[in-house]
């Protein structure tokens, strides 16, 4: 049963209701078009745009195909070939803990590792880098960009997530391109 406010209850109310301000519409509010806005629309001064000369030509189009040459970023790993690493019909040749290291230091450490593992003729390895404090680590964060980047695009050919048996979400397989 709701009961009556008291009149000091509805000053200390009144106070309180004072110092707050109205909450933002959270949706753009809808705006009826009509005719006569759509003709004022059209008279306006029209605004600038840059003269064709400074726009810059587009690209020109990508040979790289599939995306597999020796100089092109890793695709993810292919659905079939994670789940035989992760079932380990496909055996992880190596692996590298990364735990300890510094960002600097762990990035000397996956490229010397993976180069080193290419050169051996291997072909699946698996990354350990841990989760981080509370989820966030340096490393995990940074792995992604390391495997793309331009010093390890002659040897990964791909990666993806592991399974939770091998780290989960702490430890990623890498798959390694064939020496030439």
């Amino acid at each position: 049963m709701a009961r009556k406010l008291t009149p000091e209850d509805r000053d200390i109310w009144d106070k309180v209701a004072r110092t707050v301000s109205p909450a933002r519409p959270r949706k753009a509010e809808r705006v009826a078009v009509t005719a006569a806005s759509v003709q004022s629309a059209l008279k306006a001064p029209p605004k600038f745009v840059k003269p064709p000369s400074l726009i810059p030509p587009p690209p020109p189009p990508s040979r790289q195909g599939s995306g597999r040459t020796a100089q092109g970023a890793p695709d993810a790993l292919e659905p079939r070939r994670h789940r035989r690493i992760a079932r380990e019909r496909d055996p992880i040749e190596a692996t590298l803990d990364l735990h300890g290291f510094g960002r600097f230091e762990a990035q000397d450490q996956v490229t010397a590792f993976l180069t080193s593992c290419q050169s051996r003729g291997l072909r699946a390895v698996l990354l350990i880098t841990g989760q981080g404090r509370r989820g966030g680590g340096v490393i995990r964060a940074s792995i992604h960009e390391w495997l793309q980047g331009p010093g390890l695009r002659g040897v990964v050919s791909g990666f993806a997530a592991a399974h939770r048996r091998h780290g989960g979400d702490g430890a990623i397989y890498v798959t390694l391109k064939r020496r030439d």
